[in-house]
């Protein structure tokens, strides 16, 4: 298992699919069987076979567990996916990213997010597909010390930032800041080389950093330091794109549909378990991976009780608009190599 502050850096976007390669390759799971892109024979309307035994499915995580995943592990602890006649095998990626072994028809559905996807996509990996939002908008945004006021894009002029020197993170950042009215230029740029953002901010190893506030904001919270914080999507609605989804292999969903109807009637109790039930449903993610720190999973499954949903009608709906708004600022800055289609990338008919 993953060392503490590992665990704790759990939704750090470190792991972002560092070149288009390693988005397209061949993964090998840590902890599981290859899986097949191709159909099981499960029945039709269940995921049991014919024979009556339970579909195998794997299930592929982003990085290491974390509450992004609450929905997943409350459904297989609670038994959601054994009434819906699934055996799901959670397990990490080698390499830090779902992208390919889902692509590959190794895992049959994981978590990714749609940049992620946008970034496999270019690479021509276009074997997976979203199929449910995990939460409604984007929660990620910028923390800083609160001693140094950075309280909005502008003020982080004259600043460090951590990078990790990709081109999309970046024109994010720089967008940000010039219509804010901020000089991009006079942002200053270290190398991400830290797990735990919190750590790095004590240490003055930079002044701010891309963060989600469901985990760093509320870990800086736990550890009683004082932090500011500003989100991506009041800046600028384009940057509100769906981070994390819940994605499947596209041939294995198109050929196993009632299949990927139950694995996500299953997941879609499992995170409304986690809407109504913060606090319980930190309990089991706990005992399912007890390595976790109980205090920051209890404060962070409490804050993102209220945005698993938000105000959308059901749990997993993706807005086609704000999908394709995103997918058109790549296209429009350049920053895929091969022009994306604004309305693929997703598929929402196996959520009910």
């Amino acid at each position: 298992m993953k060392n503490l502050d590992l665990v704790r850096a759990g939704l750090s976007r470190r792991a972002f699919v560092a070149s288009s390669a390693a988005a397209a390759a061949t993964l090998v799971l840590a902890g599981c069987n290859s899986g097949s892109g191709s159909s099981d024979g499960a029945a039709s309307g269940s995921g049991a076979s014919s024979s009556g035994e339970k579909t195998a499915l794997t299930f592929c995580l982003d990085y290491t567990p974390n509450t992004n995943h609450t929905g997943i592990y409350v459904a297989k602890n609670q038994g959601y996916f054994d009434e819906e006649g699934l055996d799901v095998t959670i397990v990490q990626p080698a390499d830090g990213t779902a992208e390919g072994a889902i692509g590959t028809g190794q895992a049959q559905f994981g978590v990714s997010y749609q940049d992620y996807i946008a970034a496999a996509y270019d690479s021509g990996n276009t074997g997976l597909t979203a199929i449910a939002a995990v939460i409604q908008h984007n929660t990620s945004g910028i923390m800083s010390r609160a001693e140094d006021n950075i309280t909005r894009a502008k003020e982080m002029e004259n600043h460090v930032y951590t990078t990790w020197d990709m081109a999309v993170e970046q024109a994010t950042i720089k967008q940000i800041m010039e219509s804010d009215g901020g000089d991009y230029s006079k942002l200053s740029m270290v190398a991400y080389s830290v797990d735990d953002e919190v750590s790095g901010l004590k240490a003055n190893l930079f002044d701010c950093v891309w963060v989600y506030e469901g985990w760093a904001v509320q870990n800086a919270k736990v550890q009683d330091y004082a932090v500011n914080y500003f989100d991506f999507r009041a800046m600028d609605d384009v940057f509100d794109f769906y981070t994390p989804v819940l994605a499947a292999n596209t041939e294995y969903a198109a050929a196993n549909p009632e299949v990927t109807k139950a694995f996500l009637r299953a997941a879609k109790k499992g995170y409304e378990f986690a809407v109504s039930q913060p606090a319980e449903a930190a309990k089991i993610l706990c005992q399912e991976v007890p390595e976790l720190d109980s205090a920051l999973v209890e404060a962070s499954a409490k804050f993102l009780a209220g945005e698993y949903i938000s105000e959308a009608e059901s749990w997993g709906v993706i807005d086609p608009t704000r999908w394709s708004n995103y997918f058109q600022w790549l296209n429009n800055n350049s920053l895929v190599q091969n022009k994306l289609d604004v309305n693929g990338g997703y598929d929402t008919s196996y959520l009910a």
